[in-house]
């Protein structure tokens, strides 16, 4: 039984006498990195969003605000008017009763 330690390999490379030396082979890795300006922009970006989302919510917020008090102040007056037109009834009934 012959085991593969027992087989004796050769290799055996030939090149032309008049052919030039082989070359070393190198690789180049260039990388290429960003200065971050892209992540700076990007960070502005939400900033400004989240501002403008700010002044908005208040804005309408500030909108509604103005609403109650119109209608409260609308609803005063109402009352103000029906107090003087009460009064006047009363002014003239005591006029006429006399």
């Amino acid at each position: 039984m012959s085991d593969d330690r027992d087989r004796i390999t050769e290799t055996r490379t030939t090149e032309p006498a008049d052919a030039p030396p082989a070359q070393p082979t190198h690789t180049t890795v260039i990388e290429r990195r960003g200065g971050g300006g892209g992540l700076l922009i990007g960070l502005a970006v939400l900033v400004v969003v989240i501002v403008g989302a700010y002044f908005l919510y208040n804005q309408s917020r500030n909108d509604t605000l103005q609403t109650e008090a119109v209608t409260t102040a609308a609803d005063q007056v109402g009352d103000a008017a029906k107090q003087v037109g009460d009064s006047a009834e009363q002014a003239a009934d005591s006029v006429t009763n006399q």
